[in-house]
C-alpha cells in the first residue's frame, strides 16, 4: 500500500529548543508553502490522517480542503516523542548527564521522564496495523501528516519487526526528514 508521509511545517519555536509533544503552532508562511507543494502531489479525495498537534492538524485540514477530501482523522499515535520535563527547554539548559544517559540507551531511556523510543515504536506499529486493516485491500493508502520521529520509525519498519527491533532501527537511521517534506512510502505487509 502506497502512503504519503508528510512532516509538519516549521513550528513557531526558538532555535535550539527541545520540543516533541508540545502543541506548537506552525509558521503560517511555511504552512502555505507546504500546502501548495504537497497538495499538488496528492490525489483528489485522498484520506488524510494526522497527529492532533496543531502544527500537523492545521496543515491536514487545509490539505483536505485543497484535495476535496473528507475532514482528516486525528490520531494520537502519530504524536511526536514526549520529552517530559525537557519540553520547551533549550538543549543547552538540559543537564549534560541526562543527555548522556539518553545517548547510552536511546531506545529505552525516557528523556525528561517522558516517553521512550520503544514506546513510540509500539504505538507506530499499532497505527500501521490499523492502516493495514482499514486500507489493506487498496493499492493507495492515505496521506499521513505527522512528525519526524514517527515518520522515521515508519520508514525503518520491516515486516515482522518487534517494537524493540523497530526502535533500534529508527534510532540508528540517519534519515533526515525536513519540515514540510512529503515522502511516498510503500507499507510492507504486516504480520
Amino acid at each position: 500500500m502506497q502512503l504519503y508521509l508528510i512532516r509538519h511545517p516549521q513550528p513557531e519555536v526558538a532555535p535550539d529548543t527541545c520540543y516533541g509533544r508540545s502543541d506548537l503552532a506552525a509558521n503560517e508562511a511555511h504552512c502555505g508553502q507546504v500546502l501548495q507543494v504537497v497538495s499538488a502531489r496528492l490525489p483528489a479525495g485522498i484520506p488524510i490522517i494526522s497527529s492532533p498537534l496543531q502544527r500537523c492538524a492545521v496543515l491536514a485540514h487545509r490539505l483536505a480542503e485543497a484535495t476535496q477530501s473528507a475532514a482528516p482523522l486525528l490520531d494520537a499515535r502519530l504524536m511526536e516523542l514526549d520529552f517530559g520535563t525537557w519540553e520547551l527547554r533549550r538543549w543547552d539548559d538540559i543537564p549534560r548527564a541526562e543527555i548522556e544517559a539518553w545517548a547510552q540507551d536511546p531506545v529505552n531511556y525516557r528523556p525528561g521522564g517522558g516517553e521512550s523510543v520503544i514506546a513510540m515504536a509500539t504505538r507506530v506499529i499499532e497505527f500501521l496495523q490499523d492502516l493495514q486493516q482499514r486500507y489493506g485491500r487498496h493499492d493507495a493508502g492515505p496521506a499521513v501528516v505527522c512528525h519526524s520521529g514517527p515518520i522515521r520509525t515508519m520508514l525503518a519498519y520491516r515486516a515482522g519487526m518487534s517494537a524493540s527491533e523497530l526502535a533500534t532501527q529508527a534510532v540508528a537511521s540517519r534519515e533526515k526528514i525536513q519540515y514540510g517534506q512529503c515522502v511516498e512510502w510503500g507499507l510492507p505487509a504486516l504480520n
